[in-house]
């Protein structure tokens, strides 16, 4: 990212933002903007290079809408890094029922133009899969 690069935390939670703008003021951090969103549109003000997505994707209503307007805010080559709760029992993390299992979120993001491009697996209790958009034939 480097110095000139911009970091956009969203929220839809209006707490959780002023907690998030507290912690970038007092860390002195120019480059962090910190947006309130609506539940269906991240709001960003510009493409970006990766959207990281961290144990809420249940909590998306409309997935599919919500993966096309990424993907057209993707830049070209940009990610979707997914880490979510595996779905079995687990000492830590939402109900079973609320979880997506790890093949599901594969199946939906292929499903939605998105090629699993990473995954990585040093995590305990959850998956962390980086997808990537699939090309275009022109």
């Amino acid at each position: 990212m480097g110095a000139s690069g911009r970091v956009y935390g969203v929220d839809i939670d209006p707490e959780l933002v002023r907690h998030l703008n507290r912690r970038v003021r007092d860390a002195a951090l120019r480059n962090v903007h910190v947006i309130l969103a609506d539940p269906g549109d991240p709001l960003l003000p510009e493409p970006v290079d990766r959207f990281l997505v961290v144990d809420t994707w249940h909590h998306i209503e409309d997935q599919p809408g919500y993966l096309a307007l990424m993907r057209k805010l993707l830049r070209p080559g940009g990610q979707v890094v997914m880490i979510d709760f595996q779905k079995k029992e687990l000492p830590v993390g939402p109900p079973l029922a609320m979880k997506v299992a790890r093949e599901d979120l594969i199946r939906q993001m292929e499903a939605n133009g998105f090629h699993l491009s990473k995954e990585h697996s040093f995590l305990p209790y959850q998956y962390f899969l980086v997808f990537e958009a699939k090309r275009l034939d022109l």
